[in-house]
This record gives C-alpha cells, sequence and structure tokens, in this order.
C-alpha cells in the first residue's frame, strides 16, 4: 500500500499536491468525496495538457529534466517555480551560433558601408549617415521586441494552437508595420533637423528624398525581417530550442545588413530621378504613408497587439533619437580622414552590443512572465536597483546569462576584426594598440548595457510595463549611443597618438 502512494503522489502542474488519502483508493472507478479534490485534479491535468504544461515544455528547461519526476520526497516545502534552470554551458551554446552568425552579419553590413559611403547620394545628401543608426536601431525597435514578444507568447504556450499561432502572426505583422512606417517618417524628420542645425542650410528636395528612403527602408526591411522571425521561432519551438536565446540574434543577423542594403539601394535610386522625376520621392512617401490605415486595422482586431498599438510609441520614438544622436556622430566623423576606418567598424561594435543586451532582456523578461503578471511581486524578483555584484557575480540563473553573454565580447569581436582585416575593410592595420583600445570600447558598451538590461526590466516590471515591448528599443538605442561614441573616442585617442597616421588607405 506505501508503493501505492508512493508512485501516486505526484505533484500537480500549478504547485499543488494531491492528499494521501484521496489517492489511497483500490478502486479506479470509484468517484472520490467531496473533501478530496480528485474532480478537481482531473481537470487540472486536462487543462494542463491542453496547454501543455508550462513547466514541463517550456523551452526553457533543461534537456535532462523528465516530464515526471520519480521524487516522492515530502520533506521539501513549495518554492517557487523556477522555469530557467540552463547551464552556463547550454546557455553559451544555444547563444554561440547565433552571435557569430549575428555578428558577420554586422560584419557584412559594414563592409556595405564602407563602400556605399563613397556613392554620390552619402556625398552630397549626408543627412543620409544620420539614418543608417536611426534605420538600423529598427532590428532593436522593432525586430527585436517583435521576437521577444513572440518568444515569450512561444514559452508561456500562447502559440500552441494553429488559431492562436496566426493571430499572433497576423497582428504582431500589422503591428510593425505601423510602427515602422511612423518610425522612418520621424527617422527622416530628425535626420533633417540633425543635418540643418550644425550647418543652417536646408533643402527640400533633399527632405523629400530622406522621408521617401527612410519610409520605404523601414517598411520593406520590417516586412522581410518579422517573416524570418516568425519562422525562426516557430522552427526553435519545434526543434527543443530556448527562442530567447537564438530569435533576437538572428533578427539582427540579417537586419544589419538588409536594412543598410535597401537604404543605400533605394536613396541612389531616387537620387537618380530627383533631377528628371522629381515627383516619384513624394509619390513614394504617399504610397507607403496611405496603407497606414489598413495595418491599424488589422492591429486594432487583435487583442495581443491592441494595448501595444496604442502604447508601445514612447520607446520606439525616444529610442529612435536616441540612435539619431548617434547617427549625428557618425556624420560628422566619417568624413573626417582622422576618423579613417570607422564606418565598417561602427555597425559591428553597436550590432553586437545590441544583440547580447537583447538577448539579456528577452530572457529576464520571460523568467518574469513565468512568475506572474507585469506589476506582480513574486519572490523571485529582486531589487529595483541592483549591484554590480548581483548583476554579474550572483548564483541567479540571469547573472549566469550576463557572465556568459559578456565573456563571447573578446573571442567575437577577434573574430569579426580579423575577418574584417582579411576582406581589407576600412583600409585599416589591425595594430596591437588599435585592437586593445577597440576591445576596451567593446567590453565597456556590452558591461554597461547588461547592467542597465538588469536594472531596467525589472523596472519597468514593476510600474506594470511590458519589458518585452518597452526595454529592448532603450536597450539597443544606448547601445548604438555608447558604441558610436566610444569608438569615435576611441578612434581620436588614436588619432592623437599617432598610430592611425599610417593606416589609411588610398
Amino acid at each position: 500500500m506505501t508503493s501505492k502512494l508512493d508512485q501516486k503522489e505526484t505533484p500537480l502542474a500549478n504547485g499543488a499536491m494531491v492528499p494521501r488519502d484521496c489517492l489511497a483508493s483500490p478502486e479506479p472507478s470509484e468517484f472520490l468525496g467531496p473533501d478530496c479534490t480528485g474532480v478537481e485534479v482531473v481537470v487540472l491535468e486536462s487543462r494542463a495538457n491542453a496547454k501543455g504544461v508550462r513547466e514541463e515544455d517550456a523551452l526553457l528547461e533543461n534537456g535532462s529534466q523528465s516530464n515526471e519526476s520519480d521524487d516522492t520526497s515530502t520533506d521539501r516545502g513549495p518554492e517557487p517555480t523556477s522555469p530557467l534552470k540552463e547551464t552556463s554551458f547550454s546557455i553559451g551554446l544555444q547563444v554561440l551560433f547565433p552571435f557569430l552568425l549575428a555578428g558577420f552579419g554586422t560584419v557584412a553590413a559594414g563592409m556595405v558601408l564602407d563602400i556605399v559611403q563613397h556613392w554620390d547620394v552619402f556625398k552630397y545628401v549626408t543627412e543620409v549617415f544620420i539614418l543608417v543608426p536611426a534605420l538600423l536601431g529598427l532590428k532593436g525597435n522593432l525586430e527585436m521586441t517583435l521576437a521577444s514578444r513572440l518568444s515569450t507568447a512561444a514559452n508561456i504556450g500562447q502559440m500552441d494552437t494553429p488559431k492562436e499561432l496566426w493571430k499572433m502572426i497576423t497582428g504582431n505583422m500589422a503591428l510593425i508595420q505601423v510602427q515602422a512606417t511612423v518610425v522612418g517618417f520621424l527617422a527622416s524628420i530628425a535626420a533633417v533637423v540633425f543635418g540643418w542645425i550644425p550647418d543652417g542650410h536646408f533643402s527640400m528636395a533633399h527632405a523629400v528624398l530622406l522621408c521617401a528612403s527612410s519610409v520605404a527602408t523601414a517598411f520593406i526591411a520590417s516586412l522581410v525581417l518579422g517573416m524570418i522571425m516568425i519562422g525562426v521561432i516557430i522552427g526553435s519551438r519545434k526543434m527543443g530550442i530556448n527562442p530567447d536565446n537564438v530569435a533576437t540574434p538572428i533578427a539582427a543577423s540579417l537586419g544589419d545588413l538588409i536594412t543598410l542594403a535597401l537604404l543605400s539601394g533605394i536613396s541612389w535610386g531616387l537620387y537618380k530621378e530627383l533631377e528628371s522625376k522629381a515627383y516619384v520621392n513624394p509619390l513614394v512617401c504617399a504610397f507607403f504613408i496611405s496603407l497606414l490605415p489598413l495595418w491599424v486595422i488589422i492591429a486594432k482586431r487583435n487583442s495581443a497587439t491592441r494595448e501595444v498599438l496604442y502604447s508601445g510609441w514612447e520607446p520606439v520614438i525616444i529610442a529612435m533619437a536616441i540612435s539619431s544622436v548617434g547617427g549625428l556622430i557618425l556624420d560628422r566623423t566619417v568624413s573626417d580622414p582622422n576618423f579613417a576606418g570607422m564606418a565598417v567598424f561602427t555597425p559591428v561594435i553597436n550590432g553586437v552590443g545590441g544583440n547580447l543586451v537583447a538577448v539579456q532582456a528577452s530572457r529576464i523578461s520571460t523568467y518574469l512572465h513565468m512568475s506572474g503578471e507585469p506589476g506582480d511581486s513574486p519572490g523571485t524578483v529582486p531589487r529595483k536597483c541592483p549591484s554590480p555584484c548581483s548583476t554579474f557575480f550572483s548564483s541567479d540563473v540571469n547573472s549566469r546569462s550576463a557572465r556568459v553573454l559578456f565573456l563571447l565580447v573578446v573571442p567575437g569581436h577577434l573574430v569579426f576584426l580579423y575577418t574584417i582585416h582579411s576582406m581589407q575593410g576600412g583600409h585599416t592595420t589591425l595594430t596591437l594598440i588599435f585592437i586593445v583600445f577597440y576591445m576596451t570600447a567593446a567590453l565597456l558598451q556590452v558591461l554597461i548595457l547588461l547592467y542597465i538590461a538588469d536594472w531596467m526590466v525589472h523596472w519597468m516590471w514593476g510600474r506594470h510595463l511590458d519589458p518585452d515591448n518597452f526595454s529592448i528599443p532603450y536597450l539597443t538605442a544606448l547601445g548604438d549611443l555608447i558604441g558610436t561614441g566610444l569608438l569615435a573616442l576611441s578612434f581620436h585617442v588614436l588619432w592623437l597618438i599617432g598610430d592611425r597616421d599610417s593606416d589609411v588607405g588610398d
């Protein structure tokens, strides 16, 4: 009789325990008494099976865990469920490949920027450089936010049925088209303003060109990358991989390259038509803006995106403004011979920092969503103002992932620098002192971003804000600004000590 009880006494999916006297009935067909919870057990089990038991099926579980526990010990008190039970090795293994893929995507984007900076449209409409970080930042403002939002939905069982999956896809795709069009339009205005204030020169034709190029690039890039993100998250879930670890880096791997290639090609084509067919640029602007009502209607019909449609504008607009400041720094330095080679390294350092902090923010957000709703204060939520030691050196799973992500910075950048050097990008010689300054800037950037992420995600959670929608835009935009600023400072110091004089190519 004791063995039967031990075999049948299993915790439920919600953490409750079935009483021993209710499990002791020898007749399986006998109904349990009113004091027992047998009927409730059946209901809970059915619901758990339909939703795909969160603790067992969540992709954040360690692969070594089984679906049923054989441990019948009853001397353990009820502990809060910890959905993140990955080891440092498993985190690093899952993050490494998409991180390298994303890094090579930023390297390719840097090589493209190194080439197109000599095109006529970049020479005579220099405000296009201001658009570069703002539009590349769309992967943080939109695609990475989309990836984080869908990863959380997949991990907590909101995309298990075809109906739920289709609802999430249509609503989120319409939402990012609205955001991309609006942010692209505002980014062009910011580029015009930031270009006009220092020089005091304004050209209406160039302003319309910037608007058409920015809106078209943002719309098309978001459409392509959004579809890729959906495929990655669905595929990751089927393969048993945590989407939080792979979705955001893959979004960035193609995001920078696709966005920069589209911006260069579209702006070059519209610049060619500027003199002979001046009406083309206004038509392009009008076409994409006229599609806004359609996307708004679709997004409003979906309850999952309706709230973001109304309340999600503050982070993407502020993030766009922050990235535009980084673009202003790039615009003022890329044409200076003392900063030769900076164009090829800017997307790399910004992309790597943004990718790593987006992974961390997405993981922390999912961890909190496993514990409750935004605003809840479960025992797993730490202090709102963490210390650096607790962020990087505690035994918490989020601290473990922060250490893993930080340790990827140096080997990752060494691979990317070697790739750029092998392809002769930027006409830059990799001297030892240059590598030291570059690595210092990269490490400092990621260190600051990971600490801010730990504070910001928990702070937003405590203010009833969903970190999936609000944190990543700020973090990636700060990554662009900090990365561009530190890189420009490094190049300036290297020029002062004479290390860059002999490295400028023909």
